[in-house]
């Protein structure tokens, strides 16, 4: 199930809905990030439908028109899949599959297939199969529709029934054997953070493909895989830094996402354990974004749900080389938006007021390191004195022991 294969890339459409609760913008912004986590698996875009619903239609997602509309655009193009912007539910696929008779995925499908490229470690790919079985087990009937076509008669009832069952039966198998041996993994993960001593533990969490892993590489002076695409890391690392006189840990964490699949969460335990047993959590965020304040905001509710929200915290604003500002005309009397504020406005909005220390940086050509590494040598050296209270060496100064 997790072979990895070269991707060629297949050409695919992207379809969306604008609702009561997502208006036109927000379903822009998770369109545009749709149209990445397709390319990140190997498809190229060819055009994207959008339709204005009071809600998902519960047969087909989008209406009849549409689905008719989207038909028609793939015959005539060649389109070989179509990627929705939500999950849909077990009845909603095996419609559309029968209606519209091309691969059809949704974003949950997406990105465990994109995890399924990425994971490395046997540890990884056993959290990404289960994750997969989780989400295949109520949508098993749609493998088995060529035997809808069958007519009754003597010999020819029930088999595909049958066949359902047994595959069923044979996941549910699956999944608790992948279940028991993450039990062990958890186990042998819990033994390792154990066995780290009375190290203060630093986690970088964020965004996917906000500059965590290069953050990583630059800080540890190590050699974590990084790369413009999302979900470029899967598997946690973690590595001995040293600032200053002030030896600690820092790891490096799987990406957060909207709309994030609960199985991915289930899965990756042991993983944002990493996060909940850290002392100090350095939040990571992609400030050239457009919607880094949505992404800020997703990321501080995954924390809440993994209960790692009131933990001491560094904000860490980074790619500010790869800002940009459109300074308004005076005569635009348009609506301003994120392009028109510059970085220096940002600095004074609700960033300047917030209860964590904030530093921007840019993770690529180190600018304003100094500033960032002595503000996590300050939190750092808080947790470490209130640990190791009689340890003499730490009351030397910063500038003393740090040359940057």
């Amino acid at each position: 199930m997790l072979d990895k294969k070269d991707h060629q890339y297949e050409k695919a459409v992207l379809v969306g809905v604008i609702t009561q609760n997502q208006d036109e913008k927000k379903l822009k912004e998770y369109m545009d990030e749709l149209e990445f986590l397709a390319f990140t698996a190997g498809a190229t875009v060819e055009k994207r439908f959008v339709q204005k619903l009071t809600q998902p239609d519960p047969k087909t997602f989008v209406g009849t028109g549409k689905a008719q509309e989207i038909k028609e655009y793939i015959t005539e193009n060649g389109i070989t899949t179509i990627i929705f912007d939500d999950e849909l539910s077990p009845s909603q696929l095996k419609n559309l599959e029968k209606e519209i008779e091309v691969k059809i995925l949704d974003r949950t499908n997406l990105i465990l297939d994109i995890f399924a490229q990425r994971a490395q470690t046997s540890y990884a790919r056993t959290q990404v199969e289960l994750a997969q079985y989780q989400y295949l087990l109520p949508r098993l009937s749609k493998m088995w529709s060529h035997l809808d076509k069958q007519k009754g008669g003597i010999g020819m009832r029930g088999p595909g029934e049958t066949e359902i069952e047994t595959d069923r039966r044979i996941i549910r198998d699956r999944i608790t054997l992948l279940k028991d041996k993450l039990k062990v993994i958890d186990k042998q993960m819990a033994t390792q953070r154990n066995n780290r001593g009375k190290m203060v533990r630093v986690a970088l969490v964020g965004y996917t493909n906000v500059g965590k892993s290069t953050l990583m590489n630059a800080i540890s002076k190590s050699d974590v895989f990084a790369e413009n695409k999302l979900f470029a890391t899967l598997d946690t690392t973690v590595r001995k830094v040293v600032i200053g006189n002030l030896p600690f840990l820092l790891t490096d964490t799987v990406g957060f996402i909207r709309k994030l699949p609960t199985q991915l969460i289930e899965s990756f335990k042991s993983t944002l354990d990493e996060v909940r047993e850290a002392d100090l959590l350095i939040h990571v965020v992609d400030i050239s974004h457009e919607g880094f304040e949505d992404q800020l905001n997703s990321v501080n509710q995954i924390l809440e749900e993994i209960s790692a929200s009131s933990k001491p915290m560094i904000m860490v604003f980074n790619k500010i080389d790869d800002f940009s500002y459109e300074k308004k005309a005076e005569d635009d009397m348009s609506p301003e938006t994120h392009k028109n504020i510059s970085l220096e406005e940002w600095k004074k909005t609700w960033m300047a007021k917030s209860k964590y220390p904030t530093v921007f940086i840019s993770a690529l050509t180190k600018e304003n390191f100094p500033e960032m590494k002595k503000m996590i040598y300050d939190e750092v050296q808080k947790i470490h004195i209130s640990r190791f209270p009689y340890n003499d060496f730490l009351f030397q100064y910063f500038e003393e022991e740090e040359n940057i």
